[in-house]
């Protein structure tokens, strides 16, 4: 990249990605203000050098009728149809619902926490700046919680550990799995514990509102009746609902409505994670914490709002409730909820025995993104059923991408590809993005710099790691012998001999492959 060409783009908004120092990328997006020199959204000015730039791109202004190729473009659940995400001056806030922390996240928690990381990739690929809030809910509530005691404090008597400890701990791995997935960090991630007083303050404003009340039993209720648009996101309607349905607290008997839900809920004989409140000592419900996290750290304006479908309700329609009634505004302008994970065609549970962790992955010998890579084969929104075959196979094309990406040589020059564009920026249509990869590998009219400068291209957004080095190991002498045996049976012609050895050789981590050169090899 030379200083003129910066130069002439100065006072213009652009993205840039920066190499750095440990091999990895940056992306910075903002007003140029000089050829080494980028001011942010938030008139930050960040230096760089222009031997550090590994891609740079002017963002075109467009009239919003020309925009659609270049802007994202995903399903919204609540309005039911593929929408565009039109930034507010170049800006996206995005809040995903993130873990409860009181054990691992499993496969498919982590698809759910990947989605909200493949939105932000492809928005900063079309040069718009997102932030990014994703809460800890470290108070121990989720929407199948509520039936027995809380799963932080029954894990607290079980292990005879503070809740909290127990609770940084999970969060500590949590935060490990992300690393591991190539998931890039959130701006914040608030923890419930720590924003009790915003809580306290919207529970305040909602009952001043009349959209909530104290209840006959002294917690405070969210009135559910009090929002004509209830269901929207969900398709429940209230009038439906019938009492007893399994999602809140099964002590709520204060409740002027089956189907209203707890904002606060007084101790009672709880001892443990417990605040003091304008109702007494007790604890918030779950939903409110992410009305009120979202409204604080996003400004009372959240553009997309991810979770997994199994947020879509309670936890969702309530929060939409309880935040509008806040606001008195629509807060979240779409909701992205990603689909289902089966493993091995079973809902994963414990009392299935097919519950399966990130460390499982890895337990097996198997990059950890190769599970990204798995994801990234299947659409957001269609349910998917993993297994460990495709997690093998994952793992071994992996490996031979980073292979040729070594072939084809060092630059780091990126070449966009419209083809991979408009597959993200069209509902994160993944699995055509990673065929497009696939047809490019074996195209032969394609030149091996073309090859590598696309496929850096596309992994801004897939976050494979296809420039990392590939793994050497040296082949052992047992190794080489069978190689070499093999080459010896296949100038005999003795296929069946030829056949055996490359069981065995595949067996013991070698992916063979025979071509017009003869016989070759890489490490799986």
């Amino acid at each position: 990249m030379n200083a003129e060409t910066l130069r002439a783009a100065v006072g213009k908004r652009a993205t840039i990605r920066l190499r750095d120092s440990d091999g990895g990328f940056r992306d910075i997006v903002g007003v140029l203000h000089s050829e080494t020199r980028l001011i942010n959204r938030r008139g930050e000015f960040i230096e760089f050098e222009l031997a550090d730039i590994a891609f740079f791109r002017v963002i075109p202004v467009f009239n919003r009728r020309d925009a659609a190729s270049g802007q994202l473009h995903i399903y919204d659940t609540r309005t039911r149809e593929v929408q565009e995400i039109a930034s507010r001056d170049g800006y996206i806030s995005i809040y995903c619902c993130g873990p409860t922390v009181y054990r691992d996240a499993h496969v498919g928690n982590l698809r759910s926490f990947l989605l909200a990381d493949l939105i932000s990739r492809t928005l900063t690929m079309t040069g718009v700046d997102v932030e990014l809030i994703q809460n800890i809910t470290d108070v121990g509530h989720m929407a199948d919680d509520f039936e027995g005691e809380d799963k932080l404090l029954a894990e607290s008597k079980r292990t005879k550990t503070d809740p909290f400890a127990i609770a940084r701990e999970f969060e500590s791995r949590f935060h490990k799995d992300l690393a591991l997935l190539n998931v890039r960090k959130a701006d914040r991630y608030p923890r419930a514990s720590e924003n009790m007083n915003s809580m306290i303050a919207a529970i305040e404003k909602l009952i001043e509102s009349k959209n909530a009340y104290i209840g006959s039993d002294g917690s405070v209720y969210f009135d559910a009746t009090s929002i004509e648009s209830y269901g929207a996101i969900s398709g429940n309607k209230l009038a439906a609902l019938k009492p007893g349905y399994r999602h809140e607290h099964n002590d709520e008997s204060g409740k002027h409505f089956h189907a209203d839900w707890a904002l606060w809920k007084l101790a009672g004989e709880r001892t443990q994670m417990i605040w003091e409140s304008p109702w007494g000592p007790g604890f918030p419900g779950w939903h409110i914490e992410c009305s009120a996290m979202s409204i604080d750290f996003l400004d009372s304006k959240v553009d997309i709002h991810v979770g997994g479908i199994d947020l879509r309700f309670p936890h969702h329609e309530n929060e939409r409730a309880q935040s509008n009634s806040l606001t008195h505004s629509e807060v979240v302008s779409t909701w992205v909820h990603g689909e289902h994970l089966l493993f091995e065609g079973r809902k994963m549970s414990k009392s299935a025995g097919n519950v399966v962790l990130l460390s499982d992955v890895q337990e097996r010998g198997l990059d950890p993104l190769s599970l990204r890579f798995s994801f990234l084969e299947n659409r957001y929104r269609s349910q998917m059923d993993l297994s460990w075959a495709a997690l093998d196979a994952a793992h071994s094309t992996l490996r031979k991408w980073r292979a040729l990406m070594s072939e084809w040589g060092i630059s780091t020059e990126i070449k966009i590809d419209q083809e991979i564009t408009d597959a993200l920026t069209n509902d994160l249509d993944t699995p055509r993005a990673m065929q497009r990869l696939r047809t490019i590998e074996k195209d032969s009219a394609m030149g091996s710099q073309d090859k590598r400068a696309i496929f850096l291209y596309a992994d801004q957004v897939l976050g494979l790691e296809l420039n990392r080095v590939p793994e050497s190991k040296p082949l052992t002498p047992e190794l080489e012998q069978l190689l070499n045996d093999r080459v010896v049976a296949r100038e005999a012609k003795e296929w069946d001999r030829s056949d055996s050895l490359r069981t065995e050789l595949e067996a013991r981590g070698l992916e063979i492959s025979d071509g017009p050169t003869g016989q070759s090899w890489r490490w799986k």
